[in-house]
């Protein structure tokens, strides 16, 4: 979950570095450290806190001159956040300096074993003890950096990405991948490391993506050198040419990225389905579906598999695959979904939806899958990611870089790609009339107009929020394929504005929820006229009458629910199935506005980190 920088070459490390950080904030952010190579010693500073406390720090300590450096920003796993566990790590010689993203299973093990040979500990990290693992092998060996590093991780269990210099070496940095991202920057006689893009995007459009279970040793003057970590085979740097631009990654003008970000939904969603929607020709072309249709078609059941926003999104695929295309499904937690044995066989299909493409548990229910003998198809956002490559096919979702910690367009752009899937094999099942499906596809292309009106109610919005910004606990209620949505409402306020708050399907709130309502309960209440309206106006009145505060989605023009809700947002009218769509959007903005008046941190609320790389 951490988030690793490094760079060699011409130009000023430290700027590079620090400025990485803040990009990469979003991956963890409870410490951070930079060591930089001046030409006669690393300059070390590392501090609890987050980046900006670590300039700070670093300009008023020590010397931020030099052409090498590396720097981590951290989300803790081993050691509690403070100054001495924060990264970067030296081993007992001082020689050797670690960043490291990941964990270390076998740690302990490894750590009395170095006790025994003399090593001693200043932090209860596991890097520490990886670089001192690293450090022995050295000198036992008798082995250069890139070799020890290769033999070390032989040893180890667990998962990581790596980077390391030694001070004799100041010319090279190793660099090792399994499990969490990294990237390589490559320009002209310089290099830049980093767990994605971000930090590089300005200086090369080039880049390496490491491999499981892959090294590099990065030498100045120098060809990359890759490696096999288990046998030491050669391999073969496939340089990309990356698309993204630095405007992706500011915020533009916006108070914080989650505000950009949901404003960029409306483009996001037409990105996603640009070039696969046809609606004039009444036609959807997915190369992963087309590609492998019969393992669809042929499929005795959809399993989705995902954690957080992106396990609502499945659940809204739920309703779509089955309504749809009636193909049964199943949502599960990937968290949860290796560890119970699960039945599994070769006419199953498995859908991993993941917004990093890197998620840890996901990837680890991709894997049983396909020893299961199960095809695998993947939706996530990181071209070149773990999960992309894992999967047999997949769909990216174009959202572009999504840097706020709390998920927004990656749901929307999800649940777009899912229903193109859906729409897809409703048609190919003969499920849809040709004339159904064109009016679906029609539909469709309109949704980012749809939201781009949902979000002229910001200002409303806002006023309601200044009203249950002191709330303790909240309810969210919806019916059929706007429970997900109820789920993900709940979600975000708890994500960033630390406020108690529960999804429930609507009906099943007298069956316990409904013993927590009073005057003090807001309750908001997805009632849009598709899809069960007049069981949820029942549910509504049924919180009226305990007074509770209601707050409804509705669809344009609701007179109904208008008179018995406490304050009203409207979307436009679409298709029931797509109403997800726009009734997630008031939720999204509700939460960032309440988390903005109660004085939180929306991009990185505490304890939260974007990229979820251990299990």
């Amino acid at each position: 979950m951490c988030g690793i920088v490094g760079y060699i070459g011409h130009r000023d490390a430290y700027p590079i570095i620090v400025k990485g950080l803040q990009r990469l904030e979003y991956r963890g952010y409870d410490s951070a450290g930079v060591a930089v190579y001046d030409g006669e010693k690393i300059n070390l500073a590392k501090t609890k806190g987050k980046v900006e406390d670590l300039k700070k720090k670093a300009e008023s300590t020590i010397s931020v001159e030099g052409k090498l450096g590396i720097g981590h920003t951290r989300w803790a796993t081993h050691g509690v956040p403070n100054d001495v566990n924060s990264h970067p790590h030296y081993s007992n010689s001082g020689d050797l300096v670690i960043i490291h993203n990941g964990i270390i299973e076998n740690y302990e093990s490894i750590k009395k074993e170095l006790s025994k040979r003399g090593y001693t500990f200043k932090s209860d990290t596991d890097t520490e003890v990886l670089i001192n693992l690293i450090e022995e092998v050295q000198k036992t060996e008798g082995v250069k950096l890139g070799k020890a590093v290769q033999i070390a991780l032989n040893e180890v269990v667990g998962a990581y990405a790596i980077a390391v210099f030694d001070i004799k070496k100041p010319d090279e940095i190793v660099v090792a991948k399994l499990g969490s991202p990294l990237a390589i920057g490559v320009g002209d006689n310089e290099f830049f490391i980093a767990s994605d893009a971000s930090p590089f995007i300005e200086f090369t459009n080039n880049a390496i993506y490491l491999q499981d279970e892959e090294m590099a040793i990065i030498r100045l003057g120098k060809e990359i050198k890759l490696r096999k970590i288990k046998d030491d085979a050669i391999a073969y740097p496939n340089i990309l040419e990356l698309k993204m631009n630095i405007e992706e990654i500011e915020k533009g003008g916006y108070d914080h990225f989650m505000l950009k970000e949901i404003y960029e939904q409306p483009r996001a969603i037409l990105d996603t389905y640009r070039g696969r929607l046809r609606a004039a020709q009444g036609l959807i072309k997915m190369a992963g579906i087309d590609e492998n249709l019969e393992k669809f078609m042929n499929a005795n059941r959809i399993i989705i598999v995902a954690c957080g926003t992106s396990w609502h999104a499945g659940l809204v695929a739920e309703y779509i695959f089955e309504d749809l295309a009636r193909i049964p499904v199943e949502v599960e937690y990937a968290s949860e979904f290796r560890y119970r044995n699960p039945v599994i066989t070769d006419k199953d299909v498995l859908i991993a939806i993941s917004q990093s493409g890197e998620t840890a548990d996901t990837l680890a229910a991709i894997k049983l899958a396909k020893e299961k003998g199960a095809y695998v198809f993947g939706v996530c956002n990181v071209v070149g990611s773990s999960i992309a490559r894992e999967s047999d096919s997949g769909a990216y979702t174009h959202a572009g870089p999504e840097i706020g910690v709390a998920s927004t367009k990656a749901f929307t752009t999800q649940i777009t790609v899912l229903t193109l899937i859906a729409l897809k094999l409703a048609k190919e099942k003969g499920v849809f009339s040709q004339s159904r499906f064109h009016e679906f596809l029609t539909e469709l292309e309109t949704i980012p107009a749809k939201v781009e009106k949902v979000l002229e109610s910001n200002a409303l919005i806002e006023i309601i929020a200044d009203v249950y910004k002191d709330s303790t606990n909240c309810l969210y209620l919806g019916r059929g394929y706007n429970f997900p949505v109820a789920l993900e409402g709940a979600l975000k306020l708890k994500e960033i504005s630390y406020i108690h708050a529960e999804g429930y399907p609507a009906a099943e709130m007298k069956h316990g929820p409904i013993a927590l309502i009073d005057e003090h309960m807001p309750v908001f209440v997805i009632a849009t006229k598709k899809g069960h309206y007049e069981k949820v106006v029942s549910n509504i009145q049924e919180i009226k009458s305990r007074k509770g505060k209601i707050i409804a989605i509705v669809t344009e023009g609701d007179t109904q629910v208008r008179e018995l809700a406490d304050h009203v947002v409207e979307v436009p009218e679409t298709l029931e199935s797509l109403t997800p769509l726009l009734t997630t959007i008031p939720l999204q903005l509700l939460s960032y506005h309440i988390a903005v008046m109660r004085g939180c941190n929306v991009d990185q609320p505490r304890n939260l980190a974007k990229s979820v790389t251990v299990e």
